[in-house]
This record gives C-alpha cells, structure tokens and sequence, in this order.
C-alpha cells in the first residue's frame, strides 16, 4: 500500500460530525459489532485518522485503517433507520455489506417523501445487501453495484436508482454511482483489501 503513516492522537476523540464524501457508498457496507473497550480504541483512532483527513492535516503517504477501525468509524456515522450494518471485502476493491434500513425513514429525515404506494413498500425494516467495485485514482472514485437485494429479491434498473435516491444522495450529493467523482482532500486513491484500507493522500495542492 506505499508508505504507512499513522495518524497522531490530537485532542479529545469523537465521530466526526459529517461523514467524508468519498466513503458514502460504503455507509451502505462498512461496520460490524464490537463491544467492551477494544470498540472504544477503535472508534478513538479511526476517528483521529478520519478528522486528519477530512480537514486536510494527513501528510502525503498512506493512512491505514484496520477493518475494525474502519467499521467502527463507520457504524457512528449511520444514520437513524440504519442498524446491523456489517460488511465483507471479497477481494480487492469489491465489498459485499448488508443492513437493515427502514428506506423510508432515512428518506424522509433527509426531505425526500417518497410517493404513495411507494411508500408503503419502503417503510418499515428491511434487510438489504450490496455487492460494489470500487475503484480509484489520481483523485477520482467510480463505484459500479454489482448487485443488490432488498429482502433477498435482487434488484436493479428504476428500483436500484430510487435505492441510491433515497439512501445516498441525500447524505452525499457528490457522490455518483457509475460515474467517476473527485474525493476531494488531497485524496489520490483507496486500497480496498481484505486485511486493511490504504487511503492514499497525495501532496497538498
């Protein structure tokens, strides 16, 4: 993954108060249940690295973050109607992760109201599972879903978009499924593999 760098303790730690844009797909997939004071440490040095990367202080090199630090820090930015979210990385650069969303929920705390009947097929929990390609460089990230379930039923076409309407646009506008965006932050790209997640920060600009 290049040159590791660790991110110093700087201040009382906390979840950032805004999730960086470049991770909002993987809200969908990142976080697994950790309890007792090794999920503490993790959410403490996630969120140092995090913070340090979202206002511009990481120095050129790569920040590594475990997957436990990573799912820590992930599972504090999920928002209300999101739980039990848990995430696999199958190889590198593709993640499968699951949840239970009430769609309808997160929608609406975000102003989308979805229409009627809609609605009635959104409300309430449902397990979803998504499978996505992520790939990146020199700043830009293109996230193609390679498949997706709400209640185990696959999905795709007009159902799929409505998924990313209501789930991650109203979070993360400038986030695009199919289609390349910059990440911002001095970030050149993101290693996805299984044992760890290399973010790549570039020289400031």
């Amino acid at each position: 993954m290049g040159t590791s760098q660790e991110i110093a303790t700087d201040g009382s730690p906390g979840a950032p108060a805004r999730p960086v844009r470049w991770v909002a797909i993987a809200a969908l997939f990142l976080a697994t249940a950790f309890r007792g004071g090794a999920a503490a440490d993790d959410l403490r040095t996630a969120a140092d690295k995090m913070d340090a990367i979202m206002n511009d202080r990481a120095q050129a090199g790569t920040v590594v973050l475990s997957p436990r630090e990573l799912n820590a820090w992930v599972r504090s930015q999920a928002p209300a109607g999101v739980r039990e979210v848990t995430v696999r990385i199958e190889s590198p650069g593709v993640a499968t992760g699951a949840a239970m969303i009430d769609i309808g929920k997160v929608a609406r705390a975000h102003g989308f109201q979805p229409v009627w009947p809609l609605s009635k097929l959104l409300d309430g929990e449902h397990p979803i599972r998504v499978t996505a390609q992520i790939r990146s460089a020199r700043g830009s990230a293109l996230v193609d879903i390679r498949r997706a379930e709400i209640s185990g039923l696959e999905i795709d076409g007009r159902t799929l978009d409505l998924l990313v309407r209501y789930l991650v646009l109203p979070s993360c506008p400038n986030v695009a499924v199919g289609r390349p965006f910059e990440m911002g932050h001095h970030v050149e790209r993101i290693d996805l593999q299984p044992a760890a997640v290399g973010v790549v920060i570039g020289p400031g600009r």
